[in-house]
């Protein structure tokens, strides 16, 4: 009977395994492609050909966007947004969850607070009535409507609530028979004992708006204020010849790439910064979740 049960636990371990892998290889295989597509030649892109390697290796594009002023305007609007929002993000984050975090004896409408908050993350009031506030504000066009719009993480900020009330009320109390006022309990107590769950919400923020192109496309008016995303997302392979001229080299280059090309190489530099940020913040990932997430 128990080595019934051991081969059938090392099964079960076996076939976890494989489904895992073939889940990790699922998400590798899309990034790898695209890697391999922007070292092809372009006509081997263009017939679809390319698969697990490179079709006569081709760096013309990555050459190019050396070259592109536009592309490296928007990887540093969007490197400013992620910087600002985070911030931004992180601290209204946690002065919105220390005092949610209390009980209705210390926070009387805290039950009514943490209703209204649910309330605004599963409706909000439509695109036109935020463009207009917005607009109201004097916001268009502006690096600080990509930060202040969504600037209160709801989901986040729940997160960030039941970790603090998972922490031990003794040691609050501790600090407060010590003399602690209210904000060094916060940030000398709360705040370094919460490392997983705030950089699990720190690694939301900085994915969520380096990926965003959607406002970027409503609010700017402007293309050189366009973050990466949304410029990827406009972009075109435009051959100006004027630029040009009779540059045997810039002639020969451009013969080399075509959109489709030096798209996935524009992607792929794109995904690079959260593929670097991304290992030193996961080791608190499911940490921050597990424990963020525990209903009240």
């Amino acid at each position: 009977m128990v080595r019934e049960t051991t081969a059938a636990s090392k099964a079960f371990d076996v076939g976890l395994a494989v489904l895992l892998g073939a889940i990790a290889l699922s998400c590798i295989l899309p990034l790898w492609y695209t890697l391999m597509v922007s070292l092809s030649e372009k006509s081997a892109a263009a017939a679809g050909i390319v698969r697990m390697w490179p079709v006569g290796l081709n760096i013309a594009s990555y050459q190019q966007i050396m070259g592109d002023g536009k592309f490296f305007q928007s990887f540093w609007v969007s490197i400013q947004r992620v910087v600002l929002a985070a911030s931004l993000s992180f601290i209204v984050t946690v002065l919105m969850a220390y005092p949610l975090s209390k009980s209705t004896r210390e926070l009387r409408f805290r039950n009514i607070l943490m209703w209204v908050l649910v309330f605004t993350l599963l409706f909000n009031g439509g695109l036109i009535p935020l463009y207009q506030t917005v607009k109201a504000y004097g916001l268009i066009d502006s690096i600080w409507v990509l930060v202040l719009a969504g600037g209160v993480p709801i989901f986040n900020v729940i997160l960030v609530v039941n970790f603090f009330r998972n922490l031990p009320k003794e040691l609050e109390e501790a600090a407060l028979v010590d003399g602690a006022g209210p904000w060094y309990t916060l940030f000398g107590l709360f705040v370094p004992l919460s490392v997983p769950v705030l950089a699990t919400i720190t690694l939301f923020s900085i994915v969520g708006h380096w990926n965003e192109f959607f406002h970027g496309l409503v609010f700017m008016t402007s293309p050189d204020n366009y973050p990466l995303q949304t410029y990827i997302r406009q972009m075109v392979v435009q051959i100006d010849t004027s630029t040009i001229g009779n540059d045997p080299e810039q002639l020969k280059r451009l013969g080399e790439i075509s959109n489709q090309t030096l798209n996935a190489a524009k992607i792929f530099i794109a995904m690079l910064p959260i593929l670097v940020v991304y290992p030193f913040l996961q080791r608190f990932f499911i940490h921050g979740i597990t424990l963020g997430s525990v209903k009240e």
